[in-house]
């Protein structure tokens, strides 16, 4: 099976990348915007002819979309989740090669949901955010296209790799300033935003299932499980073996610490995890810390029904968060 992958440098391609080299049956070939890329095409700004043109050459019989943005304006995010999507469906429509469109999406798209719920795919989408909104709008051009096509819709993935701007690879970040610096607390701000998190070793299995399958429309790839930022960050402590105290700053009423470790003399190290630009705003209001929201316009809580993964792609997540952040944890710790 001939696959071409596009996004394979990124932070879920390159784990889809090394899946599927590991299958005997499949022949690769990445495409992206960077040198290391078999082929250098830039969807952003491509034209479908272009593309047109290379599948009818290399002729796959499946495209996976790995690519995208998660930061940036709406105008960006747009131009790369939305508009390189197009130029996808287009080239393929065009295309006499007839492969099967496997698209990254993500449980962004939903929006907010209601506390104590699983989000199901016959959940009415309401994004709380551009980066949810231009993601969405390549899911409704990839379910209008006629294309034999499946849409997966990625929880929160975790695990190496991580980026250090996500609120998991930000608290990685700043727990491993605290123990260089030897801090005995470490307060920080956003923990109680509860998510669906899904180790990124096992979205590339859904993908490579994916890839396999006959299982058109979306399908929803997580844990199952909404878990707590507040209770990662205790995980995270003790797989990296912090005796500090983690105190939150999020301006909200709780029992205590999440660890009660205490040193009398520590230094403080403030951070809040959820946005990027909470730190600098933190420091600005230290007297008074603020609750910020975990930037993905989800709200307080986020969990995934997984039945239809289980039931088409025959897929369940076998990678438990402790081992997912014990991952995260090795690469900030290399860095001391």
């Amino acid at each position: 099976m001939r696959v071409l992958l596009i996004g394979a440098n990124g932070y879920l391609g390159r784990f889809v990348a090394d899946r599927l080299l590991a299958d005997p049956a499949v022949q690769l070939t990445a495409l992206g915007r960077g040198d290391d890329a078999d082929v250098r095409f830039d969807l952003a700004t491509g034209s479908p002819g272009a593309l047109t043109r290379f599948l009818d050459a290399v002729h796959p019989g499946v495209v996976i979309n790995c690519a995208g943005a998660t930061r940036g304006g709406a105008r960006e995010l747009t131009r790369h989740n939305t508009v390189a999507v197009a130029t996808i469906c287009e080239a393929l429509r065009r295309s006499g090669c007839g492969a099967r469109l496997v698209q990254i999406g993500c449980g962004s798209e939903y929006g907010p949901s209601q506390p104590g719920s699983s989000t199901a795919e016959d959940a009415v989408p309401r994004p709380g955010g551009p980066y949810g909104v231009s993601k969405l709008a390549a899911t409704e051009l990839v379910l209008g296209s006629g294309l034999d096509a499946v849409v997966l819709r990625v929880f929160s993935p975790v695990g190496p790799g991580t980026p250090a701007g996500s609120p998991l690879g930000r608290l990685a970040e700043a727990m491993r300033r605290a123990m260089q610096s030897g801090d005995g607390e470490l307060k920080l701000g956003g923990l109680g935003a509860q998510r669906d998190f899904v180790d990124v070793r096992d979205v590339a299995r859904a993908v490579h299932a994916a890839s396999l399958s006959a299982a058109q429309g979306v399908i929803n790839i997580g844990s199952g499980r909404a878990v707590r930022l507040r209770d990662a960050a205790g995980i995270l402590a003790r797989v990296a073996g912090y005796g500090g105290a983690l105190n939150e700053l999020d301006g909200l009423p709780h029992p205590g610490p999440v660890h009660a470790t205490h040193t009398a003399h520590a230094t403080h190290l403030r951070a809040t995890i959820g946005h990027p630009r909470a730190e600098a705003e933190h420091h600005a209001t230290a007297a008074s810390p603020a609750a910020f929201p975990y930037p993905d316009g989800c709200g307080t809580w986020q969990q995934a029904d997984v039945r239809t993964a289980r039931d088409r792609l025959g897929w369940r997540p076998r990678i438990n968060l402790e081992e997912s952040l014990a991952d995260i944890w090795m690469e900030a710790a290399c860095r001391i």
